[in-house]
């Protein structure tokens, strides 16, 4: 028998790119102005650490797990990664409760994002932005992420059993 509360915790981090152009996308929005991310996908640290907490929850494998199959097929939208999470927490019976996600790195602010954020994150799982808190800090000059050379994420979500 299962609970009819689950938590999940998520973590994801990325170094920003050395060479070229990619445009940094985080919680599913463009960030302008701003390098990119390393990574086979479109390196959304916010929303590979949200599908990680998610997969958690209940009980299912990490991202990469669920992402190489895709990347075959051409998927590099992390907002594809999120549905396919949402399945997963949605065919086990549940729904999210709440989430909350925290990000370090000295760069980009992120605080004029959030919002948006927000938004988009609310649509894909269809929940309101009010389940939703996006909190940040810039990590202070003491940890990789504070001093500049990428970005870390931490999300954790509670999920509930659906009427």
């Amino acid at each position: 028998m299962g609970s009819d509360i689950r938590v999940g915790i998520g973590q994801d981090s990325h170094a920003f790119v050395k060479k070229g152009s990619k445009k940094l996308i985080l919680g599913g929005i463009e960030i302008p102005d701003e390098k990119g991310i390393e990574a086979n996908s479109d390196g959304d640290v916010i929303l590979h650490s949200l599908f990680n907490a998610l997969s958690q929850a209940v009980g299912e494998k990490s991202l990469g797990f669920y992402a190489e199959p895709m990347f075959k097929k051409g998927i590099t939208d992390s907002r594809e990664f999120l549905k396919t999470a949402k399945k997963l927490v949605n065919d086990k019976g549940y729904k999210v409760n709440n989430i909350g996600i925290m990000f370090e790195g000295k760069k980009p602010r992120i605080d004029n994002y959030v919002d948006n954020m927000k938004k988009t994150i609310a649509k894909l799982l269809e929940i309101k932005e009010e389940q939703i808190g996006i909190t940040a800090t810039s990590g202070e000059n003491l940890t990789s992420f504070g001093k500049g050379k990428g970005i870390q994420v931490f999300s954790i979500v509670s999920l509930i059993k659906k009427n």
